[in-house]
């Protein structure tokens, strides 16, 4: 068994990460791992591969391994960051000396402030196999202003329910297909002494992503997008503001004291079978199925709430993030070397059977039967995670500002259509309609 390659950051400092970062081992350095590197006829280089996935540490020494073996030249030194320190982490890495040679780059608007820079390397011509890939997933890669290609895409991540299979059995409950059937699920549960829907609302960050899952089909979905990049509408729109409403009506089935919940508490709270359901994005079936191996997991759209727009559930979704090489990297060959390989069919079904995400590269089969399932209702009927597909591009975040508003709607500081408010006066400071 080769020595570790992973350096895991989590809750530390940004400061001490970029120590961290800048005491990373060298191309000529053993320390990173050894792979194949003794079937190499000649040099070795060791590539500084950066990451916001701390929960994939594991499933990506063996993803690399895999290359590894194929590439004997070329060592992987994998450093995951703190998910929600990582772009500040980042930005300072590939404006030095001490950053990475490949890294994960957020798609859409974070993708940008790197294009802008000239931090970034165009793949246009280096890894030509990505224009095969779905145009909307392709689009969180590209530069808004000259539309070129910064990065490989990793993952489409869909936006669903996650239920307890053995709970509902055991409490004589079907998957809910009208909302008021989803209303008296959640009202049997609360009966039995199981919280319903498993909500960490601490962090931010998660409530957008909520507030899609049940609200999307309310406030129209694509049929939204359009009128509000066209300027037809804003978010003051009674429907959005109606959509907020829903997610507020759903806090007597969250944990008590949401707002005091973390979002890790909410996944353990999960996965100990202790909630029956789970909002969240299919980047959290490795985890939950890891936790707890017995855990009998199904996935259903949420139900469309009275007063929607459209007539049918959808699924949220949204390019997750792209592989991408620094502008300033020495090891530009072997970088190329390895971010061709992102694009390959063996990469994409190595992340469909490790790590249980959606790859985008053509061909990727699914043998997971939750994966499946969750696919299957993505391919019926799918809409944008609008605040972090079309609403990233400037200061604030929609995503943060709905992330902020979603903690003061539970804890009585506005209703919902202050809320509303608060993320058009935000995005008012730099969104302008098309």
């Amino acid at each position: 068994m080769k020595p570790s390659r992973i350096l895991t950051v989590t809750a530390i400092a940004a400061a001490t990460l970029l120590t961290v970062a800048g005491c990373s081992p060298s191309s000529s350095s053993t320390a990173a791992g050894g792979g194949s590197a003794e079937n190499c006829s000649g040099d070795v280089t060791n590539l500084s591969v950066w990451s916001w996935r701390t929960e994939d540490v594991k499933t990506y020494e063996k993803i690399f391994d895999a290359f590894e073996q194929e590439n004997p030249c070329i060592t992987i030194e994998f450093q995951a960051f703190k998910n929600t320190e990582y772009q500040q982490i980042l930005q300072t890495g590939l404006g030095g000396s001490d950053g990475p040679d490949v890294a994960q780059v957020r798609a859409y608007g974070q993708l940008q402030p790197f294009v802008e820079g000239g931090s970034l390397v165009a793949l246009d011509d280096i890894v030509p196999e990505v224009k095969d890939f779905d145009e909307t997933t392709l689009n969180g890669a590209k530069g808004k202003a000259d539309g070129k290609i910064y990065g490989v895409p990793f993952a489409t991540q869909t936006l669903q329910v996650y239920y307890n299979k053995k709970i509902f059995k055991d409490n004589n409950l079907e998957v809910p297909t009208t909302w008021d059937e989803f209303v008296d699920v959640n009202e049997a549960l609360v009966k039995a002494g199981i919280t319903p829907l498993s909500v960490g609302a601490r962090d931010a960050w998660i409530l957008p992503m909520v507030h899609d899952i049940f609200g999307s089909a309310q406030y129209g979905g694509s049929e939204f997008e359009a009128k509000i990049l066209a300027g037809d509408t804003t978010f003051d729109d009674p429907n959005y503001v109606g959509s907020i409403e829903t997610l507020k009506s759903l806090e007597p089935f969250m944990p008590k004291d949401v707002v005091g919940v973390s979002y890790t508490d909410s996944q353990v709270l999960f996965t100990s079978e202790q909630a029956a359901m789970f909002p969240g994005g299919s980047f959290e079936l490795s985890f939950f199925q890891k936790q707890n191996p017995n855990l009998d997991l199904g996935v259903f759209q949420a139900p469309i709430p009275k007063d929607s727009v459209l007539d049918h559930s959808v699924t949220p979704s949204y390019a997750d993030g792209n592989w991408a090489i620094s502008a300033t990297s020495k090891k530009q060959e072997a970088a190329e070397t390895l971010t061709k390989w992102f694009a390959t069919a063996e990469f994409g079904q190595l992340v469909a059977d490790e790590l249980k995400q959606f790859s985008p590269v053509p061909g990727v089969t699914y043998n997971d039967p939750v994966m499946k399932e969750t696919w299957d209702l993505y391919q019926e009927a799918s809409s944008p995670y609008l605040l972090l597909v079309d609403f990233r591009y400037g200061q604030p975040l929609g995503s943060d500002l709905m992330g902020e508003g979603g903690q003061q709607l539970f804890l009585g500081e506005l209703d919902a259509a202050g809320v509303a408010s608060k993320i058009q006066t935000g995005v008012s400071q730099w969104f302008t309609p098309r």
